[in-house]
């Protein structure tokens, strides 16, 4: 189920006009390594790495939905910066690339 969001995330940075080639390619590069942090988690941060991922995926739909919605971004990205603090200090690995992801994400609702 993972797997199957970050796959749905990847295909819509993909199809987005909306997005330089240099972003689209950092993020994907970024959900890469999300994909390879998440899969090493142990099975009991299961509902954690679950939240990371729906986040993720909220606030790629956001970010490139045709008509902006700022708010809307800035809560999905509110939510991943949230769900990701309790990794900073076990899997800080994890946390950069969530960071780095929803950093991305936040300047591009500027």
């Amino acid at each position: 189920m993972i797997e199957d969001r970050i796959r749905n995330i990847e295909e819509r940075i993909r199809g987005t006009e909306k997005l330089p080639a240099e972003t689209k390619a950092e993020l994907l590069s970024l959900l890469q390594n999300l994909k390879r942090e998440i899969a090493a988690l142990p099975a009991t941060h299961g509902e954690s790495a679950d939240s990371v991922t729906r986040f993720a995926e909220a606030g790629a739909h956001e970010a490139t939905r045709a008509e902006a919605k700022p708010r809307l971004l800035e809560a999905a990205v509110d939510g991943l910066q949230a769900s990701v603090e309790e990794f900073e200090v076990s899997h800080p690995k994890l946390a950069d690339t969530i960071n780095r992801i929803a950093m991305i994400l936040s300047n591009m609702g500027i």
